[in-house]
């Protein structure tokens, strides 16, 4: 698929796959993901299975912007600020989730991680799919993320479809909690911490 200008009709296909329940590895401006429709139970369970993850592992989710992100997590006033410096871009923020999201991907706390990837791939994957796509590193557990395309499908047997948009890079994203109104760094990865004010 081409990184920059992803095919209107490939992004129907991959769309298509996901709503059959399908699980995908797309491109990100990070690392490679897994992903599949957040709204599907059954496609959840088959990525958790597929990445060999256990089941309290949380799953982070990609919306296409800013505004989307109100509808699955409540965002105050100073949060917003440091979404808007950071969004898009290699960050995962974790908020506490709104009624909206599936209580399959909540953590006890209630929360939720929301990626916007500063990728045209997922981003026009979620804007065609209209709701979030659930993420995750495609990194068998203890390993690191897996660069080449061609290597995702041997890795992780179970994909439905592997988008090859080239290489990626090897830095996940950088973590961030701000679920109790402060900045908490929970994993430095790929952002720029002096982003987080």
């Amino acid at each position: 698929m081409n990184r920059d200008h992803p095919e209107p009709r490939k992004v129907a296909r991959v769309v298509e796959v996901l709503q059959k329940g399908g699980v995908i590895a797309y491109p990100s401006d990070t690392v490679y993901g897994l992903g599949c429709d957040l709204m599907n139970k059954a496609a959840i369970e088959r990525l958790y299975q597929i990445k060999g993850m256990q089941r309290d592992k949380s799953l982070a989710f990609i919306c296409p912007d800013l505004s989307d992100i109100a509808r699955y997590a409540i965002v105050e006033n100073p949060q917003y600020r440091v979404l808007k410096r950071c969004l898009p871009g290699p960050f995962t923020f974790i908020l506490t989730a709104t009624r909206e999201v599936p209580k399959m991907v909540l953590t006890k706390q209630k929360t939720v991680g929301i990626k916007v990837p500063n990728h045209p791939v997922p981003i026009a994957i979620v804007r065609e799919l209209g709701r979030p796509l659930i993420s995750t590193t495609a990194a068998p557990p203890g390993e690191d993320p897996i660069v080449d395309p061609w290597e995702l499908s041997e890795r992780f047997p179970g994909l439905d479809y592997v988008i090859d948009a080239g290489d990626c890079g090897t830095v996940p994203t950088t973590v961030v909690d701000l679920s109790e109104g402060d900045v908490k760094v929970v994993r430095e990865g790929a952002g720029p911490l002096e982003l987080l004010g």
